[in-house]
Parts: structure tokens; C-alpha cells; sequence
């Protein structure tokens, strides 16, 4: 576990915030600015920020060290490289030592005036308080839709269900945490973590805000490929899907090849329909490439993960020791 250097206040509980950041420059000021009264606030804690740099190619390094250098409780983790949001996440997770701890993203669309409701849940002995969003107006009306059809069909296909609406803005308490180091794996789906290890948990609703700088770092195409990553790491229902179906497309085959027999009996050879040859051709080609595909992505996840590479690597931590 990483040194504490906070001279924590003996028989005061310590709260984290755990906030990854990627070219962020222009949120960064906002950001603390906000910040500093909801945890001034928090006077039966003890609280650090835990700030992770992911590789950002503008200033936000140097505005969250020139922060750190202002405020003690600000502990910055710059990563190598950009390793994008999950690992970044589980980076800042192993670097947190609080007996609570908060992830939180930089945009501010999730309130941090929140924060004492999450923390109430928790000294009433939930171990989870997850923030869920009952309002998302501030997205785009596709980004909702998708959103929607993502948590129908992840719930569909895993074991493990999904709280819809839920991101990773929640309270986790220092067990849960410590369930969550256990977890080796190299592709991380966070959210799918958090609801793997369970605990008790209780829910907080809110209104999603607008982003109080910048813009989203996820493009349609991330999003995309951020949710076949989710469906992949916990459900291999796409692989039985893929098996059912094989094994209608050959039942069909067969009683089609058994209709084809008796016509031919009873009148004849037809003439030859290349036309409906060549469709069933490529139609057939298409499912065994899809096929192909689904099974790629398995193997594909298998195969990154048997290399056990480290899930982020850290190119220096800074940190106010003294004031």
C-alpha cells in the first residue's frame, strides 16, 4: 500500500477521491474550485485527492502539479502513457488509502455536492452507495437511446446485472476495495468489476449536469467498442447465440435438402436457380465470418491476458509533503 503522507488526524475516518484525467486543462481550476467547499464541508474527515494524469498531450500535468504544490491532500499519478479511462480508474484506485473512496470524472457531470449523501449511506452501513442519474437531458438523445439498448442487452446476456444509469460515480468502502485489487484482469470493464464483488449496497439518484469544460473523450466508435468489451469480459452468451443458430441454419438445410428430394421425385428436375444458389452462398458466408468474429473476440481477450501485462505503468507520483 502507498505511503500515507497526509499526517492523518488519529480517529478520523479518511474519505479519497479518485479522478482520472485526460487533456483536461480547461476543467482542471474549475474543478478544485468546486471541490474545495464540498470537502471543507466534510469536517469528521480526513480527505486526499487522488488525480491521475492518463497520458494527456495538453497542460493538465503541470496544472495538477502546480494544485498538489498549493494543496497537500492532492496527490497526482502520472501514467507512462495513456492507458485510457479504465485502467486509469484502477490506477488511482490502488494509489487511494481512504476507509471510503469516491471515483469522480474531472467533467463534473456528476455532482460532488452528492458526496455527503453517498458518505450518510455509508455510515448507515452500506458497504456500495452508487449515484444513479434520473435525468440525462444534458446528453444527446442518441448517447441516452444507446445507453439504454447497452443496459438492456448486457443485462440480457450477463449473469451479472448492470444498475441502469449507473456510472462509476459511487462510494466504495476499503473492503470492497480490497475485493476489487484481487481482481488480475488486464482488460477492465469497471463497471462490470464494481457489480461482480457485490457487498450490500444502497442507491443515491440525481440529476446529471451539463460538462463544466472541454469535451467528451468517447466517440461513437469508443463507446462502440467499450461495449463490446463489457459483453465480452462477463457473458459468453455470443458464443452459444452463435452455436443455436449454426444449428438452426443446418436443420433448416437439411429439411430444405429433404423438400428438394421429394420435388425431384414427384416432377422432375427444376431448372438451376443460381440466383437463389448465390444468395444462399453469401448469406451463409456472412454468418460463418460473424461467427468468426464473435469467437475472434474470445480468443482475442484470451490471448492479451495470458501475456500478464501490467495494467498501467506509472512514470512518477507528486505530492506536497509538508505546507
Amino acid at each position: 500500500m502507498p505511503v500515507n503522507p497526509l499526517d492523518q488526524t488519529p480517529g478520523k475516518p479518511l474519505l479519497s477521491l479518485v479522478v482520472p484525467f485526460y487533456n483536461e486543462s480547461s476543467a482542471v481550476a474549475y474543478f478544485f474550485q468546486r471541490i474545495a467547499p464540498v470537502l471543507a464541508a466534510l469536517d469528521r474527515f480526513d480527505c486526499e485527492i487522488v488525480c491521475v494524469n492518463d497520458g494527456s498531450t495538453d497542460d493538465t500535468l503541470a496544472l495538477l502539479i502546480a494544485a498538489a504544490d498549493q494543496d497537500r491532500r492532492i496527490k497526482v499519478i502520472d501514467l507512462s502513457r495513456n492507458f485510457g479511462k479504465e485502467a486509469a480508474l484502477t490506477a488511482g484506485l490502488n494509489e487511494s488509502l481512504g476507509d471510503a473512496v469516491i471515483p469522480i470524472d474531472a467533467d463534473l457531470q456528476d455532482p460532488p455536492e452528492l458526496i455527503p449523501r453517498l458518505i450518510e449511506q455509508w455510515q448507515n452501513g452500506y458497504e456500495v452507495v452508487l449515484a444513479k442519474r434520473i435525468n440525462r437531458d444534458t446528453d444527446s438523445y442518441m448517447k441516452r437511446k444507446t445507453a439504454s439498448l447497452f443496459y438492456r442487452l448486457y443485462n440480457a446476456v450477463s449473469d451479472i446485472k448492470l444498475p441502469e444509469n449507473v456510472g462509476d460515480f459511487r462510494l466504495i468502502d476499503r473492503q470492497v476495495l480490497e475485493s476489487l485489487k484481487q481482481l488480475p484482469e488486464n482488460r477492465r470493464f469497471m463497471k462490470g468489476l464494481f457489480a461482480w464483488v457485490g457487498y450490500k449496497t444502497a442507491t443515491v439518484e440525481y440529476a446529471r449536469e451539463a460538462r463544466s469544460a472541454g469535451e467528451s473523450k468517447f466517440s461513437g466508435w469508443r463507446l462502440w467498442n467499450f461495449a463490446l468489451e463489457g459483453i465480452t469480459s462477463f457473458s459468453t452468451v455470443p458464443l452459444r447465440w452463435w452455436t443455436y443458430f449454426g444449428s438452426a441454419i443446418s436443420l433448416f438445410a437439411f429439411i430444405y435438402g429433404l423438400v428438394i428430394i421429394f420435388k425431384t421425385l414427384i416432377h422432375g428436375i427444376d431448372m438451376p436457380g443460381y440466383a437463389s444458389i448465390l444468395t444462399v452462398v453469401l448469406f451463409l458466408g456472412g454468418i460463418q465470418l460473424i461467427g468468426i468474429g464473435v469467437l475472434g473476440e474470445y480468443m482475442g481477450r484470451t490471448y492479451l491476458e495470458s501475456k500478464g501485462r501490467p495494467i498501467y505503468l506509472v512514470r512518477r507520483r507528486y505530492q506536497k509533503i509538508k505546507n
